[in-house]
This record gives C-alpha cells, structure tokens and sequence, in this order.
C-alpha cells in the first residue's frame, strides 16, 4: 500500500490487458479490470481485487460485478469502456497513466467510469469511485434504458467465505432469525425446493424440513440503510449502505434479496431495481449510490456524499437542486399504526413516516423538482392519494390531508384481520418473509373452519391461500333475525399469483358469486419472502335471500385460468376479510 493513488497495470505485461489499481490511503486497495478475459464472471468493468488491511476481499474467479458482467446487459452488445481519473478537491481531472506501473498522485478523489450502450441508444454508466483515506468503494449507477437481458439492475459483491463468513445481528438485514440462524445461509442444505435458489435440508440432518435462500434476507426498504456481513472474529464488517433509492422501483415496503453465504462465497447483492414483487414501472436518468464500506466490525455509519458535486456524474442533482414537501398532519388517524407518506414520480420515489404525536406532520426534504403522487399508508394499505409540485430550493407545504379510503371506518358485522395491508396477524404470518411455505416451521395451511366469535386470525385463518394447497376456506358465523338483509363481503388481499383471485359461495352454494376480472400476472411472490404487491379489495354483494337467522357459512375459493401445482399453484395473500351492511 501507498498513499492515495491510481496505477496502471498490464497484466503479464500485456498493453492489452489493464487493469487500474486504486489505493484508498485507508487500508483499501481494489482493482477494476479494463479488459476482457473472455468469460462472463471475469468482464470488463469488474472489481477484480478488494485488499483491505492485507486480507483478500474479492473471488478473482469470479468477479463483482452489475447483472452477469458489464458485457451482458444489453441484448447482442459486448462493447464496454473503461476509464479511471484523479480529481482534484475543485473537480480539475487527470486521466490515468497509460504505461505499465504508471502512477497517478495528488488528487483527492479517484473515479472510474464503465460505459455500456445498448443498440437502442440507451446508456449506462457504472462509477467506483474513492476518497482519501477511506477504506471504502463509492459506486453510482445511471442509466437510460433497462437491461435487457436479466431486466433488472444489481451490484454483486462476492467475497471468499474463509475472510467473510458470518452475517450480522438480530434486526439487521440479512440478520439472525430467532432460531439462531441466518436465513440465507445455504451451508449444510442438501436439496432443492423450488427453482434454483430456495434449498432445504433433508431428514436425518439437524435441521431437517427447514429451507433456506436468498430470497429470505429481505427487508422493507424503509426499513433498513445497510446489510453486510462479518469475518469469524467480528473483526472486519463489509457492509453496502444505501443512499435515499430515489432511482428504486416499489416504494417504502419494497422487498428485495439482499445477501447470501455459501460453502464458498459471501455475497452481497444491492439491488437497484428488480422485477420480483415488482409494483410499478422502472425509473430511468438518475443516479443510483451506494457505497461499499470496511469496517472494524461495527455497524457502519452514514458516508459523506456531498463531494460527489464535483465528480461529473450523469443524473446526479445537487442538494441545491432540491426541494421539500412538509405536511401539516393528517386527519382521521388510528394511533394503533404507523402512517408513512410515500411519493412517486417517473423519475423519483421518496417517503417519510408521519408523526402522530404531532398531529400527523410529516416532512420529505431533497427531493428532485416535478409533480408527484402523494400515498398515505396505514401500515402498507393506501388509505390516501392526492398530488403535490416540488420546485427547487422551495419548501411546498400541504394542509391537512384527511384519510378517505380506510376500510376500517365502515363498521363490520365481523371482520376477521386488520386493515392495514399486511398478513402479519393471520395464520404464519410472522414467517412469511424469512423461509418457504413448505418450511417444517410453519403451521399446517389448512386449519379447520374458522368460527366467528371463538376462532382467532393467528391460528384459524390463513395470511396466504393458494387453489392447490388449501382452497375453500369455510368461515362460520350467525346472524340476528334484524341482520338478514342484503350484506356486503370485502376481502382484501396483498398480493396474487398467477392470476389468482377470490370467489365466494354462501351456505352450502346457495349463492356463487360471480369470478371477478383477472389480475395482471406478476413474478414469483408468495414463496419467496414477499407478501407486498398491489393490494385489492374485492366486495361481494350478498342477497338477503341467501343468508338465514342463526348460522350461517361462507366459503372462500381461489380461482384462476392459469394452472400450477402446490405452492406455486395460484394464490394470494390475505390483508383482511369482513361483513358489512350493503352501502
């Protein structure tokens, strides 16, 4: 290690073959490779060494890198450039050495810059970039079209088990469940239980029947702002930390696979957009950071961005270039939940939890100019949506927003669940993002008939419900000779699979009612660790003809025209069901 430099080198003496060197002054080395070695895990634009404090961070055999390598995001495209710079405290650039062993001095920060453009036009623009004296890798992503070959957007870090082998705590992303154990650690899993990422173990073994994956180190996003790992001593933390994922697609309660460790490998996966689970259309023309920061073991902390003003990134817009949205309150609140005020755009998403204990005022500040959706939750049910402007270096203030969509505000004859648009309360509900539906560790799908009055939503009901695993859920309830009249059944659901929605059938098909219109199909969902999507409310107007004085049943069905087996049969998650005087 020297001090704070950029080197070039040709590998086995090869002018063809550079790759530049960047020595952080704080401990950190790394390499970006510049040229091809003709597979894709070793491409162009690869971080092909991360040394800190002596110890090797990065698998040089297979590379960290965007998607599946630099040269495979866009369809019938390989051509990648790669170009490194020092700046200066004032932005002034100098280019890298072009000899072998050629050093570059001086500076205060140090960029690299990998270009893809696709055959449309569109571009991407990939920057690692360090400061002096921190032991940390600073990337930016811009783009003005989606890869296409993978259609999504992800930075894969992957580390050597031997120096990165245990995740972080309790509450973290990634972190240890309640067993002792970390969702996403395949060591030990010996089988396969769907596709190519969720594993199980096998009888006979410690944790038989249990699975593992991926998938279950997700987080909400408002939830968490890094997720890394640990060597076995706790010495050494390498972590990812997020900057405000404007340029994300999902909103405040997007989940997304975050890290995985294998026999082999630690990786951590940050995502910048993904079509799992996906609620919405991908944004394009903004810079995405994250940044890549060692640590002594300890969790990290905020990293100062505020230099990147003088970096020439593509996308990038200055805190001057800002504005903020700051809300008086809001109205008709239930102090029982959190509200979070989302905003979207095309271009940008933003959100903030509201504050209850000040009559619902809530602020969003660093928001880039133009006209957004304004979404109040209820936990994650939208309960309110309107519209602001944001400007630049103004602050838009909004009167009081007064929630007119909460279901709850409609007294119900029963009501099984919460409004509040999550399954947590049913039926293994508080397993749903951290293992498979087959997992040993999760209640049997199909309790008994659900009686109104004495069943309870966290043993008798189901948060999900497929048409091949657990269909025809019987709800059993009375009624007072004054309560039969024509009625109104709402079921809320989270998400849906394959098309999946509700049908209902009244006392043994006295009354069926009619299929409701299909939903849009959407990616894998339900087993893998995510319960959010578009949530819907179905309403079945039942007749007075069809119901009775004393008990009464009614039997919820999934229905779909796309077929499927066991847990990847069509389903849906349940946000809550009730019985309501027809409007």
């Amino acid at each position: 290690m020297a001090a704070f430099s950029l080197t070039t080198l040709h590998d086995g003496g090869n002018a063809a073959k550079v790759q530049y060197q960047v020595d952080t002054g704080g401990g950190l080395v790394f390499k970006v490779m510049a040229y091809d070695n003709g597979v894709s895990t070793q491409s162009k634009g690869d971080i092909s060494s991360l040394v800190y404090n002596g110890a090797q961070y990065a698998d040089a055999s297979r590379g960290s890198q965007l998607n599946s390598g630099f040269d495979f995001l866009y369809s019938n495209v390989s051509a990648v450039d790669v170009q490194a710079q020092m700046i200066s405290s004032t932005g002034a650039a100098t280019p890298a050495s072009t000899v072998n062993g050629g050093v570059v001095s001086g500076g205060t920060y140090i960029k690299v810059t990998v270009t893809v453009f696709s055959a449309n036009g569109g571009v991407l623009k990939h920057y690692y970039m360090a400061k002096s004296g921190e032991p940390r890798v600073y990337m930016g992503t811009y783009f003005t079209e989606e890869p296409d070959t993978l259609n999504l957007v992800r930075y894969i870090v992957r580390v050597p088990i031997g120096v990165l082998s245990r995740g972080p705590a309790a509450g973290v992303p990634g972190g240890l469940a309640s067993n002792g154990t970390w969702p996403q650690d395949l060591r030990g899993t010996n089988s396969t239980i769907e596709a190519s990422d969720v594993f199980g173990f096998s009888s006979g073994t410690s944790n038989a029947g249990q699975t593992r994956s991926k998938h279950y180190s997700n987080m909400r996003l408002k939830d968490w702002q890094y997720f890394g790992g640990l060597n076995s001593g706790s010495t050494v933390g390498l972590w990812f930390y997020r900057d405000n994922n404007e340029g994300n697609s999902g909103g405040p309660f997007y989940r997304s696979l975050l890290n995985q460790i294998t026999s082999t490998n630690y990786e951590l996966t940050y995502i910048v957009n993904y079509g799992e689970g996906q609620t919405e259309a991908f944004r394009m023309g903004v810079l995405n950071s994250y940044t890549l920061m060692f640590t002594g073991g300890a969790a990290p902390t905020a990293p100062d961005t505020s230099w990147f003003s003088v970096m020439g990134l593509d996308g990038f817009v200055a805190p001057s270039g800002r504005g903020t949205v700051a809300g008086v309150g809001l109205s008709g609140t239930d102090s029982a939940y959190t509200y979070t005020v989302g905003f979207s755009s095309d271009k940008a998403q933003y959100w903030t939890t509201a504050n209850l204990a000040n009559n619902g005022f809530f602020k969003s500040t660093g928001m880039r100019p133009g006209n957004y959706t304004v979404t109040v939750y209820k936990n994650e049910l939208v309960v309110y949506t309107g519209s602001v402007t944001v400007t630049a270096g103004n602050t838009t203030t909004l009167n009081t927003l007064t929630i007119n969509a909460d279901p709850s505000s409609t007294a119900a004859i029963w009501r099984i669940g919460n409004w509040d648009g999550l399954p947590n309360e049913f039926l293994n509900g508080g397993r749903l993002t951290t293992m498979h539906p087959s997992d040993v560790r999760m209640s049997s799908w199909v309790p008994a008939t659900f009686v109104v009055g004495s069943s309870s939503a966290a043993s008798g009901f189901p948060a999900y419900q497929w048409k091949d695993v657990n269909n025809a859920r019987v709800i059993q309830f009375n009624l007072t000779s004054a309560q039969v009249r024509n009625l109104t059944l709402r079921v809320g659901t989270t998400t849906d699979f394959n098309s999946a929605r509700p049908q209902v059938s009244v006392n043994n098909n006295s009354w069926t009612s009619a299929i409701p219109t299909a939903p849009p199909k959407g990616s894998r969902n339900l087993t893998v660790g995510t319960y959010r999507g578009v949530n819907r409310l179905y309403s079945f107007d039942i007749p007075s003809t069809a119901l009775v004085a004393g008990t009464n049943t009614v039997t919820l069905n999934v229905v779909s025209g796309t077929s499927g087996t066991g847990f990847l049969s069509p389903g849906l998650s349940y946000d809550a069901v009730d019985l309501i005087v027809t409007p």
